[in-house]
């Protein structure tokens, strides 16, 4: 949805009539227009009409796997955030859903607070990279794409072009999850061993992180990958 463009409208896909039962009263309770599939397939051309602006996936449905609706949404070119649903709570279901192209991942059961948090992050993402905005800021963090710089509580932090390679990836998708194989790909051109980029995320934290021991900035997705923060006042 772009800026100023009215509700969110939100389209969920899940066989499961009691989450959506759950989902409607909460994301109606939030002013979202809520549309509602049981099953994956539809979801595809409604996505290619332009019918809604987020999709939340449940992946157990009935007639397709809702990670093969992933990548069928994202082959039409669509960057609507897609917000995965699941009770398979192992890492390997979450990696494959995110690198198809997936948003983020909450696994069942969960609260309504956690998903409306998780539905901001991704509209957030959304507006930034329609934005293509040259300047980041959460927080006490800036970084100007444009003049690659990064100040921190005011003051201008330096890094290697590897790290900020990895910041940079990550400012442009701030909010979104990236896994650990996305940002190898992007930042090494390969799949290298994952232990350089656990090195270069230590590293970054040194750098920008009040307390690199409990970050605010660059978060941990366990088994998966990463995730830049947005914060809310900044939004």
């Amino acid at each position: 949805m772009s800026a100023g463009a009215g509700p969110l409208r939100v389209l969920v896909v899940d066989d499961e009539p009691a989450i959506r039962r759950f989902l409607r009263a909460g994301l109606s309770s939030q002013g979202y227009v809520i549309a509602e599939l049981e099953t994956g397939l539809p979801a595809v051309d409604l996505v290619r009409r332009n019918a809604t602006d987020l999709v939340v996936l449940d992946l157990g449905l009935p007639d397709i796997d809702g990670t093969e609706i992933i990548g069928r949404i994202r082959d039409t070119g669509s960057r609507v955030p897609i917000i995965v649903l699941s009770s398979r709570n192992d890492e390997a279901a979450k990696v494959d859903a995110l690198d198809l192209g997936a948003d983020d991942y909450v696994t069942k059961p969960f609260g309504i607070d956690e998903l409306l948090a998780r539905i901001r992050a991704a509209q957030r993402h959304r507006l930034q990279r329609e934005g293509e905005a040259p300047v980041f800021r959460s927080g006490d963090l800036t970084v100007d794409l444009v003049r690659r710089i990064v100040t921190v509580r005011g003051v201008e932090v330096k890094f290697s072009p590897r790290e900020y390679g990895v910041l940079r990836l990550l400012v442009q998708h701030a909010g979104k999850v990236l896994t650990h194989r996305m940002i190898l790909k992007e930042v090494w051109g390969a799949d290298t061993d994952v232990q350089y980029l656990r090195i270069y995320i230590r590293a970054l934290r040194q750098k920008i992180e009040a307390d690199p021991e409990r970050p605010v900035h660059i978060l941990t997705e366990t088994g998966v990958g990463y995730r830049l923060r947005i914060s809310d006042q900044d939004t």
